[in-house]
């Protein structure tokens, strides 16, 4: 079956930012948490640094309508380097005003508001805001 999903790499922070989702959509994470110490290691690959063993290799989450939130923490031991940019967003796309609100309100915690939930020329209630962790998330809400 196809799907869509969103991935979000984060620079040792995976397990905190998906501890936060979880708070704010509930569920449970698809899988549990994959540990990069679990990873077996593969030839011509240097050793895995003590330090990034316990490190998350992948976590999945659902949240609304059925899509997957995925993430990983990107070591540097291995090549990885995160760099935050405005090409992603998540767009939630909610039934209700209330809804919307809960969400923004959560999400917005600690990061920053870019725009606030408001009606909006098209018709839809709408606002954006950076969490705390960096991702980039718009709520829109079409009901009245």
């Amino acid at each position: 079956m196809a799907r869509v999903s969103t991935y979000l790499n984060f620079a040792n922070q995976t397990e905190e930012a998906f501890l936060f989702y979880q708070s704010i959509f509930g569920g449970e994470f698809i899988g549990g948490i994959n540990r990069f110490g679990e990873m077996p290691s593969a030839e011509g690959m240097p050793p895995l640094p003590e330090k990034d063993k316990n490190l998350v290799l992948h976590m999945a989450l659902p949240i609304l309508g059925g899509h997957m939130l995925m993430g990983s923490d990107a070591p540097e031991s291995l090549g990885f380097h995160v760099n935050y940019g405005n090409n992603v967003y998540i767009n939630l796309e909610t039934d209700t005003r209330e809804e919307s609100d809960r969400l923004f309100n959560a999400l917005s915690a600690g990061g920053n508001i870019t725009m606030p939930l408001q009606d909006m020329f098209w018709g839809d209630y709408f606002g954006s805001c950076t969490d705390k962790f960096g991702v980039q998330w718009m709520v829109n809400c079409a009901s009245k």
